[in-house]
């Protein structure tokens, strides 16, 4: 199928839910995009798959009473989130060790909610893979809205965010409130997700957050580009992944990822400084010039060395 065949498909009201799943896909890549800069930043993709886990019971009553996915989906992980944050003070148990027992127990209570109701089996499948037939008009608004409003947090605490990713203990020291901002960040990660699942699905919609961003951060060394490149990857991601699953009729969310993951492997091979192949053709003087990162331009560390934030 031609683009331009795709586009006349877009416009046929007989097809009214393809252009809805567009532009849900598109919205919600876009804000996966933004969101999941702070997640690759931070090094934090354990937590973005458990939240993303985390969502499903929540989801699942949602489902079985008849009630708002997003709703039930944001109120099932936020207080997963909160629960990790409470007993991750304890130190005798790890912080990843707390996300694998939460993102497990989560999922399985999920199953078994979801088992109650008549139709499980296809249902499942829709939670765990993405569906883009049978949107509701509603779903625009609530996707549109719950974007809007998760945009909106970012930019208003935007500083706060890098400032935690980057070195935590000085952001303690400059009396941030840390753990507050944790929740915060586990808030707008959980919304993302929650407003991804329809078009990518349960099990997919990590990639969403961590793939284009971290295509972006091997394109830029500037957090506020990088925080351009990976909404504009996720979109066209988003795209480009509904025009060849609606093309070669293949799932809508493996297609999205498989070509967010294609813009990755490109960039990590000949993103213009950190490429791979880039790097070899590259004189030896130019490889060793420094970062033009000065203060105050958010300068991010080198993609192939630890952030400070990562543990």
């Amino acid at each position: 199928m031609s683009i331009t065949d795709f586009l006349t498909d877009l416009l046929n009201p007989d097809l009214a839910f393809l252009p809805k799943a567009l532009a849900i896909a598109v919205m919600s890549s876009i804000v996966c995009g933004v969101v999941g800069c702070y997640v690759v930043l931070r090094g934090m993709a354990f937590i973005g798959d458990a939240v993303a886990h985390a969502v499903f019971p929540g989801i699942a009553v949602a489902f079985v009473l008849q009630g708002s996915l997003v709703l039930g989906g944001a109120v099932a992980g936020v207080a997963t989130a909160l629960l990790i944050a409470i007993f991750s003070q304890n130190r005798r148990v790890k912080e990843d060790s707390l996300i694998g027992v939460f993102l497990v127990a989560t999922f399985a209570l999920g199953i078994v909610i979801i088992s109650q109701a008549p139709g499980y089996a296809g249902s499942l499948q829709q939670f765990l893979f993405g569906s883009i037939t049978g949107i509701p008009d509603r779903d625009l608004y609530v996707v549109g809205g719950t974007g809007l409003v998760i945009l909106g947090l970012v930019l208003a605490l935007h500083k706060e965010f890098v400032a935690v990713c980057l070195d935590r203990e000085m952001s303690r020291s400059m009396g941030l409130p840390v753990f507050w901002l944790d929740i915060v960040l586990y808030v707008l990660v959980t919304l993302a997700v929650v407003i991804s699942l329809q078009t990518i699905g349960n099990i997919l919609v990590l990639a969403l957050l961590i793939t284009p961003a971290a295509a972006a951060r091997l394109l830029t060394d500037r957090l506020g580009v990088m925080m351009l490149l990976a909404p504009a990857i996720g979109g066209v991601s988003a795209f480009v992944g509904l025009y060849l699953s609606w093309s070669y009729d293949t799932p809508v969310g493996g297609t999205v990822v498989l070509v967010a993951t294609a813009i990755f492997l490109a960039a990590w091979l000949i993103a213009p400084r950190h490429g791979v192949l880039t790097r070899r053709w590259m004189r030896p003087t130019e490889r060793e010039l420094p970062d033009a990162s000065g203060p105050g331009s958010y300068g991010l560390p080198h993609p192939q060395e630890p952030s400070p934030a990562a543990g």
